[in-house]
């Protein structure tokens, strides 16, 4: 049987396809199927396309593996992980960064992965519309718009027409002809003379009036995809400074600067994945007619976990009271949010030269 995993003494049939008595990895002497000092396994031989493929996915479809063993501590034990991996209970978990990868890049594909976008190809195009179909659509959306304006104005609330919408979704729309892009694009050497001189240097006012000229002619789509491209970089440049944080908090705990680190990266994987649960579950009750009410409670609920799950997760890792820890979680969270803030408009600030 060729997928058997049963060790045998050292004979010859243990011995490496090439014939070397030694682990073709690392070198160390084999006593049988499996190398004493890396785990790499004797035989070299790809058997079948399916164990390739068994080996690849391995840990998203058995059921023991550590993936589905690392999902219930992290979103029902708010640091568990942390904790035991602090004591040396790592081999029944997957690796902290492992994780936070992995649930980083299933977030943002279910965020932001548009199939009819990044698909298109694949997709049968949709039928296209008669004339008459798309007047008469356009039609009832005006005069939809007239009767909510018209209820809004019975009500005392004066609005603009907010103009035609041609679709749905996160956009940045600035409309203008050419006189108007001029004159908001004015930028002078006057109108960046505050700017720190390491950013003088890389934003010129030549260069920041060509890139506002490019935001505005493209309704600023290309700075917005340039902003969620940075936006996981900056993520990653949030941990270490939050890891900070938690070092100046906690001077007494005798941890490290990486063990505090690892207490953000359990953290973070288990946003992604919170995170990652809402989208779907707002998608599936959509798509199964779900009572809006009952949806958005679900929502919020999984919301307020988040704040729940840090401070909870603060106390088992760090073994403090609950007032103690409870001003240190607000100092947290103020630090987060300032944080935040800093390392998106660096995400933004790093978008905006490279449009």
């Amino acid at each position: 049987d060729v997928t058997g995993r049963c060790l045998r003494q050292d004979d010859s049939r243990d011995v490496a396809a090439s014939g070397a008595p030694d682990c073709l990895n690392c070198g160390t002497r084999l006593s049988g199927q499996y190398c004493g000092s890396c785990g790499q396994r004797a035989r070299s031989r790809l058997i079948s396309l399916w164990q390739l493929v068994a080996e690849a996915f391995g840990d998203l479809f058995e059921l023991d593996s550590r993936l589905w063993r690392t999902i219930v501590p992290l979103l029902a034990r708010p640091g568990q992980l942390t904790y035991d991996y602090l004591l040396g209970r790592r081999a029944r978990y997957m690796p902290p960064f492992r994780s936070y990868l992995v649930f980083s890049v299933i977030f943002f594909v279910v965020a932001f992965f548009d199939p009819r976008d990044d698909l298109g190809l694949l997709l049968e195009p949709a039928p296209e519309q008669t004339q008459e179909q798309v007047a008469e659509q356009k039609a009832a959306a005006e005069q939809a718009k007239r009767e909510i304006l018209g209820e809004l104005t019975e009500g005392g609330i004066e609005m603009d027409d907010p103009g035609e919408d041609d679709g749905f979704g996160f956009q940045v729309q600035i409309d203008g002809d050419e006189d108007e892009i001029d004159e908001v694009c004015n930028v002078t050497d006057e109108s960046i003379e505050n700017f720190p001189d390491w950013l003088k240097r890389r934003l010129t006012a030549q260069r920041l009036k060509q890139v506002c000229e490019r935001i505005v002619a493209d309704k600023g789509a290309t700075f917005v995809d340039l902003l969620l491209d940075n936006i996981p970089v900056a993520l990653i440049v949030l941990l270490p400074l939050m890891a900070l944080i938690l070092k100046i908090l906690y001077p007494l705990s005798r941890r490290y600067f990486v063990e505090h680190l690892l207490f953000f990266v359990h953290f973070h994987a288990f946003f992604f994945l919170i995170l990652t649960l809402e989208i779907l579950f707002s998608r599936i009750a959509m798509l199964l007619n779900l009572p809006e009410t009952l949806t958005v409670l679900t929502l919020v609920a999984a919301s307020l976990y988040i704040p729940v799950y840090l401070y909870k997760a603060m106390r088992r890792v760090y073994g403090q009271g609950h007032m103690l820890t409870f001003l240190k979680y607000v100092a947290l969270a103020a630090a987060y949010v300032f944080g935040m803030s800093l390392t998106i408009f660096g995400a933004a600030l790093f978008a905006l030269v490279s449009v």
